[in-house]
């Protein structure tokens, strides 16, 4: 089956169905909400299995205005989507959240990990024509001290981390940067501060040399702000 029609028969499917057992009470859509439309990188495979469920993951990528490429992690459950389909090179549109968790590395280190987990999964064809979206808004606390500095360019920039409720009293960690009069701004705030946010998602490659090793290659996930506000 080719991937228009494959999309075309999933919209007539069971799984296109809004995920209402994840939404009831989660208060936490109040404080960290995501809406992506890109296409999927690769077909899905499987990450955990949590109360019987089964969660899977991939990559979608959604495309600026400028023409670079965010490849951002997304994980969804069997529930929402039919996971054994293939789904390469689909359009899709996800609605959910920004979340993050420790990973621990066989060197007793942990690593911060990132990802989109889908809420609402739609299936586009190319009949649609919706152009590309990232779009996301967070409500959180300032939990690393922002410095403004200065990029090669001459632009103000400063980047923290900001921690973000989530339901069942777990806190999400998200990477944030932040450009221009926002940069100058948020330095002047002191950790602990609630602020909202409106921006986009973006992933950046970077060199990382372990010891004397050739560098590696990796990837960083963030949010670059457009808006943000002090909450009270």
């Amino acid at each position: 089956m080719g991937n228009q029609d494959q999309r075309l028969s999933y919209k007539q499917s069971k799984y296109n169905t809004k995920r209402k057992d994840l939404q009831m009470e989660d208060t936490n859509r109040v404080h960290n909400r995501v809406h992506i439309i890109g296409t999927i990188v690769k077909d899905f495979t499987w990450s955990c299995t949590t109360c019987g469920e089964g969660f899977y993951s991939t990559t979608i990528q959604t495309r600026r205005l400028s023409g670079t490429c965010d490849n951002i992690p997304l994980t969804v459950s069997e529930r929402l989507v039919d996971v054994n389909a293939n789904w390469a090179g689909c359009r899709v549109e996800i609605d959910g959240q920004f979340r993050s968790y420790n990973e621990h590395t066989d060197s007793g280190h942990t690593k911060l990990r990132l990802y989109i987990f889908a809420l609402e999964f739609l299936a586009l064809d190319e009949l649609d024509g919706c152009e590309d979206d990232n779009r996301i808004s967070l409500d959180g606390y300032i939990v690393k001290a922002p410095k403004c500095r200065e990029t090669p360019l001459g632009r103000e920039i400063a980047d923290t981390m900001l921690a973000v409720n989530r339901a069942y009293g777990k806190s999400d960690y998200i990477p944030i940067i932040f450009w221009g009069r926002n940069a100058h701004f948020v330095s002047c705030l002191d950790v602990d501060t609630c602020i909202s946010l409106e921006g986009r998602i973006q992933s950046r490659e970077y060199q990382k040399r372990i010891g004397k090793a050739e560098p590696e290659t990796r990837t960083a996930y963030e949010v670059s702000v457009g808006k943000m506000e002090v909450l009270e």
